[in-house]
């Protein structure tokens, strides 16, 4: 009886992505969606951001940093 509970509770798993996009989509949890949306947004900036500091940096032009900045 337990591998036929077991077998059935199988074939209705869901995958860390479907629990994942069906706790998220109800109406309680948007703006955790929105925030979500922000924060990698927000992350891409910066990292973008850091790299062409680095590369004006290697380049020897640390003082188009502070410029670009003030752009």
């Amino acid at each position: 009886m337990f591998t036929l509970l077991s077998a059935e509770a199988a074939t209705h798993q869901m995958t860390a992505w479907g629990q994942f996009s069906s706790i998220i989509s109800k109406p309680d949890n948007m703006p955790v969606a929105g925030a979500l949306v922000l924060v990698m947004f927000f992350s891409w900036v910066a990292i973008r951001q850091a790299l062409r500091n680095d590369r004006l940096i290697r380049q020897g032009k640390k003082d188009q940093v502070i410029e670009e900045m003030q752009r």
